[in-house]
């Protein structure tokens, strides 16, 4: 019987999903400082994950991650979304697919 070591932020429902697949796992509920350094490091994983793979899937779990951070640092998702419109209002999107190549001063 083998053993992996993990040490990594995971949904909610997998220690659930491994113990019903037969197998056993040991899990830590982290303190409040320990969760946002693992939320940070989920979404580099996250993010490395899409870049190798570029599917929906990918982009799924990007913004779950990112909804977490949003409420890890104690904002709310109408925050986060209220931020991110007025942005787009002001700068914009990415619409138009626009590469800046450079500024002459």
């Amino acid at each position: 019987m083998g053993e992996i070591t993990y040490n990594k932020l995971v949904r909610d429902r997998i220690p659930e999903i491994i113990e019903a697949s037969g197998k056993k796992c040991s899990v830590e509920v982290l303190s409040d400082d320990e969760y946002l350094k693992m939320v940070d490091a989920k979404l580099d994983e996250e993010l490395a994950e899409y870049h190798k793979d570029q599917n929906i899937e990918e982009l799924a779990d990007l913004l779950e991650v990112l909804y977490a951070a949003t409420k890890a640092r104690g904002y709310s998702l109408e925050e986060l979304e209220s931020v991110r419109a007025k942005k787009a209002e002001k700068r914009g999107v990415f619409e138009k697919k626009i590469l800046l190549k450079e500024v002459i001063e």
